[in-house]
């Protein structure tokens, strides 16, 4: 024999079971948001700052090393051997 109410729509019928099983999604969808909002944004926050920062320091040694090096103007092409 089942557990589960008869379905209908009396007390403790079908429709009010969906109605509750909406309730709690709602509820888990609220604390699903709520986690994203106060654990995940500021945890990627951070770490896209941290990321941006050794990106700028790497592009900065690049440039440092670009200037170090003298500058030789292009060779002109050299023509085809016919």
């Amino acid at each position: 024999m089942s557990t589960y109410p008869p379905y209908g729509s009396g007390p403790g019928g079908l429709g009010q079971r969906i109605e509750e099983a909406i309730e709690l999604i709602e509820m888990e969808l609220r604390h699903a948001a709520a986690y994203v909002n106060d654990a995940v944004i500021p945890q990627v926050r951070t770490e896209s700052i941290a990321a941006l920062r050794t990106v700028a320091d790497s592009l900065r040694k690049f440039a440092d090393r670009l200037d170090q090096q003298p500058f030789q103007p292009p060779r002109p092409p050299r023509p085809p051997n016919t």
